[in-house]
């Protein structure tokens, strides 16, 4: 730097670029995140219109280059496990790799679930709770797993509330997922969570009476409520609509939206408003 030279590091870890190298260059860098193919880089590599076919399509396979051209599922069995064996197990020093192995199938297979690290010890016997929050804490510097916390005014709360589990790639959920069921809602939950997650790093998922997937904040500012549900039917619009309405009265704010695979609409109550929206529009 000193002699004017513009060097660019690249890596999968984020203790390596942020937390090593920051030392070393305290003031004199800046670090960004890449992420897999967003939606539209998908439809563009693939030379596709954004349309609901395009996102059902790229629910299926992802982002990760690699596999987008060539389909094959070996890539993302093996990426998988290369991140939990060498960017997190023999990094950190990790001695029961068995255990790590298991809770991150655990925790790909009830991605947008809430887990606790307490309740997850209990579930794989690990000897201690801090074990596990290490493990969760490996798993999201790996950039494999994000943990959003339930909104709370008070930080405490945010601290002991169950966390819900994204993965970092729906792709890599289709190909290592051990559940017996597609899940596409909860897929689909987690491809609209990656969206705002490049773009905004404060994400809460709001529940009291209802619940509504995600509230977005910038710099301790509301930027807004949004629901996800891949189709709404008679049995699930209430219920949708409802833990919408709620956080949008619980922050005093006037508009929310509700994301779909392919549905448009609108709907007004007690002087606030729900956009429906599909999938492709909102990914703009």
């Amino acid at each position: 730097m000193d002699q004017n030279f513009q060097v660019i590091i690249t890596g999968s870890n984020a203790a390596l670029l942020s937390g090593e190298l920051g030392t070393k260059l305290t003031g004199r860098h800046i670090s960004m995140e890449l992420f897999p193919f967003s939606f539209h880089e998908f439809c563009t590599f693939k030379k596709v219109e954004p349309t609901p076919k395009a996102v059902e399509q790229y629910l299926l396979t992802g982002g990760f280059p690699e596999y987008v051209k060539r389909g094959d599922s070996r890539i993302l069995h093996t990426l998988f496990e290369d991140i939990l064996l060498r960017d997190i197990a023999v990094r950190y020093g990790v001695r029961d790799i068995k255990s790590l192995q298991r809770v991150a199938l655990y925790l790909i297979s009830n991605i947008g679930k809430p887990v606790t690290a307490n309740r997850m010890k209990s579930l794989f016997e690990v000897s201690a709770t801090s074990t596990m929050m290490e493990y969760f804490s490996h798993l999201e510097m790996a950039y494999l797993f994000f943990f959003i916390p339930k909104f709370s005014y008070s930080v405490r709360k945010q601290l002991i509330n169950p966390r819900k589990v994204y993965a970092i790639d729906t792709g890599l959920i289709s190909e290592n997922s051990t559940s017996f069921s597609k899940d596409r809602g909860h897929k689909f939950e987690n491809l609209v969570f990656l969206h705002l997650r490049q773009n905004f790093k404060e994400i809460y998922y709001f529940n009291e009476t209802g619940e509504c997937d995600f509230v977005v904040f910038e710099k301790g500012n509301f930027r807004e409520a949004i629901q996800v549900c891949i189709q709404l039917t008679p049995d699930n619009i209430d219920r949708e609509l409802n833990g919408l309405f709620e956080a949008l009265e619980f922050f005093k704010q006037t508009h929310g939206t509700l994301v779909t695979l392919s549905e448009k609409d609108s709907y007004k109550k007690n002087g606030k408003k729900i956009s429906i929206v599909p999938a492709h529009e909102f990914f703009k």
